[in-house]
């Protein structure tokens, strides 16, 4: 089994800076691409951004030049440096690994979310 725990997230200003972390623990013998999701009240979960095994990064348009996603492979962990945040930015905040390679099988997790709150 693995875990997908993240941490980082809290109440920020507008204008202000959060780094989002995502660590995959448990019998993990490789991940694939990696990604941040959000779910805004009321909202569907959106894609925010991705990066695949090799550091091929994806971005949504709206968090293009404001979001920078990164990853440590030899952690497991994914990173989401947000800069410039907005109130729009508002949402709980998921991680995701959609391919994730056990000794048998390959499986899709998820973390259980960590709220960002931007607001004065």
């Amino acid at each position: 089994q693995v875990q997908l725990v993240e941490s980082g997230g809290g109440l920020v200003q507008p204008g202000g800076s959060l780094r989002l972390s995502c660590a995959a623990s448990g019998s993990i013998f490789g991940i694939g691409t990696m990604a941040w999701y959000r779910q805004a009240p009321g909202k569907e979960r959106e894609l925010v951004a991705k990066i695949t095994s090799g550091g091929i990064t994806n971005y949504a348009d709206s968090v293009k030049g404001r979001f920078t996603i990164s990853r440590d492979n030899a952690k497991n962990t994914v990173y989401l440096q947000m800069n410039s945040l907005k109130p729009e930015d508002t949402a709980v905040y998921y991680c995701n690994a959609p391919r994730v390679w056990h000794a048998t099988s390959v499986k899709d997790y998820w973390g259980k979310g960590t709220l960002v709150t931007v607001s004065s």
